[in-house]
């Protein structure tokens, strides 16, 4: 009901500044859609509604996270979430120290581009139309057909609001949004699995409850952003069971003690920064390095000694 408000508001009402405040709107409200859509394909809401299934598989195409590549994807993340080495699929890549360190440059150059920022702010561009659509169309175009139909379904969009009502509304009821939607939802994603104190263990010390529980973060919000969320801040919670509905992950917290001791961030510039800063995991002291920690360890210091002037 509040994304057809706002976005029916911002098709009719004309002005750029009544509109640039209903576009930002508009584009939290679509990070809560993503999160019931996100929830509807872990089939914790709304299986037997065949509205739902018709909604949502819509959604998926215009939001560019069409429900094949998204499941695959998202599913893989939640049965290796933090274990080194297999996690990067539908996630941010983490590699340890030594295994940045050795890697060729141009692979540690995509690395670093690929968890600076600017990408994860650029979210639309380069984690939903390259990452989720374009990357895997071209990987495998007869499975991911519903990719190539998601890129055309969501531009047509596009295209149209432009042509019919004008660049203005093209920009504020359909770039804007996506643009806001995608780099939080970027962010979110990130920024749940990539903060000070989360850990990562290879294969043989893995296990679900413990990535749950020390690789997933409490994202403290107020009550506003917990709703524009759909309650992703209680990540650990929704690692630990993903059949629990967005709308029961706050009664969980409440109720069970353990939930309530979970590693914590924020949506404040501060932790935003720190989180943004994280780069690589060091084993040997069992924490993410900054880029600045990374140029101090001694390896470091060496390899760059031996490049030539």
């Amino acid at each position: 009901m509040v994304l057809a408000l706002v976005f029916s508001a911002l098709y009719l009402l004309d002005g750029f500044w009544v509109r640039l405040p209903l576009s930002i709107i508009g584009g939290l409200t679509l990070v809560r859609m993503f999160i019931l859509y996100h929830d509807y394909v872990h089939k914790s809401i709304l299986q037997k509604s065949w509205l739902a299934k018709v909604w949502f598989g819509l959604f998926g195409l215009y939001i560019l996270a069409p429900i094949s590549i998204w499941r695959r994807s998202h599913d893989y993340h939640h049965k290796h979430n933090s274990k080194l080495y297999t996690s990067s699929i539908g996630s941010f890549p983490i590699v340890t120290k030594d295994k940045f360190l050795s890697a060729p440059s141009r692979e540690r150059r995509i690395y670093l581009f690929i968890r600076h920022p600017l990408a994860i702010a650029m979210g639309y561009f380069v984690a939903f139309i390259f990452g989720m659509c374009l990357r895997s169309f071209m990987a495998s175009p007869k499975k991911h057909w519903d990719s190539l139909l998601s890129l055309v379904f969501h531009f047509s969009i596009g295209a149209a609001a432009w042509v019919f009502f004008g660049f203005q509304t093209f920009l504020m009821a359909f770039l804007l949004p996506s643009l806001l939607a995608s780099a939080s939802g970027s962010y979110l994603f990130y920024a749940q699995h990539n903060f000070p104190g989360v850990t990562f263990a290879d294969k043989d010390g893995w296990t679900y409850i413990k990535a749950a529980l020390s690789s997933s973060s409490y994202m403290k919000m107020n009550p506003v952003m917990h709703w524009f969320t759909g309650n992703i801040g209680y990540h650990h919670i929704h690692h630990l069971n993903a059949r629990i509905p967005f709308y029961r992950l706050p009664e969980a917290f409440r109720e069970v003690e353990e939930f309530q001791n979970a590693k914590i961030t924020s949506l404040h510039p501060r932790e935003i920064v720190r989180c943004l800063k994280l780069k690589v995991w060091d084993p040997e002291q069992n924490k993410m390095l900054t880029s600045r920690e990374l140029r101090d360890t001694p390896k470091a210091k060496k390899a760059r000694e031996l490049e030539p002037a």
